[in-house]
């Protein structure tokens, strides 16, 4: 298991050199994206041999259990045979004894080792995930930044015209635009304004007409 582990991680190592190698030059989010679902896709594929090894641990720890039931069995047969006499019957129960003893011996030994195996499996694995999880942050991170930056520079663009490309034409969109704008107000104001003076003028009107008496 370790020889797989280490085969494992080796090759973990050179598929993300190799993407990082093929993507330097170009976008590092896109680069990081594709980091992080190759990291991902290992991570799982580590996930399915570690619950495959879990399961092998249970199953030799189901076959110990029915070693040590077998053990006790054959033992005390062992000793109601030893009261009968019977040499071959003995002998039976005798071979019985030694071979479910040195299974559970065994059996025993190989429960040890994989729990080892699996634990430290275990502790890999877990670094992996918090690996992928600091990939992420680190993904968001630079998602934040080149946010900042797309809007730092859509911004300028807007603000200081003069200092993106084609700088005159777009010097020149804006005073068109500001001149158009100084323009409708000003007929916006004068519109206003005579409309202010013609009511103004009306009410005038209306105060001076004369007031006919009543009979």
């Amino acid at each position: 298991m370790t020889t797989l582990w280490k085969r494992f991680k080796y090759a973990f190592e050179a598929d993300l050199h190799n993407v990082f190698d093929k993507k330097e030059q170009k976008n590092p989010i896109a680069m990081l994206n594709q980091y992080i679902r190759e990291a991902e896709k290992q991570t799982e594929k580590t996930g399915i041999w570690i619950e495959r090894q879990s399961q092998l641990k249970l199953q030799l720890e189901k076959e110990h259990q029915e070693a040590q039931e077998m053990l006790v069995k054959r033992t005390s047969q062992m000793e109601l045979a030893n009261q009968t006499n019977e040499g071959e019957l003995i002998d039976f129960a005798q071979s019985e004894v030694t071979a479910y003893t040195n299974r559970k011996e065994v059996l025993q030994a190989s429960i040890l080792r994989t729990t080892e195996e699996l634990f430290g499996l275990e502790q890999k694995y877990e670094e992996m995930k918090h690996k992928v999880k600091d990939m992420k942050v680190r993904q968001l991170q630079l998602m934040g930044k080149e946010n900042v930056t797309r809007a730092h520079h859509q911004m300028d663009r807007m603000l200081q015209p003069e200092s993106s490309n084609n700088g005159d034409k777009r010097l020149a969109a804006f005073d068109e635009m500001e001149q158009y704008i100084d323009r409708l107000g000003q007929r916006i104001e004068k519109e206003h304004g005579v409309s202010s003076m013609e009511r103004r003028l009306a009410m005038l009107e209306k105060n001076e007409e004369p007031k006919h008496e009543v009979v």
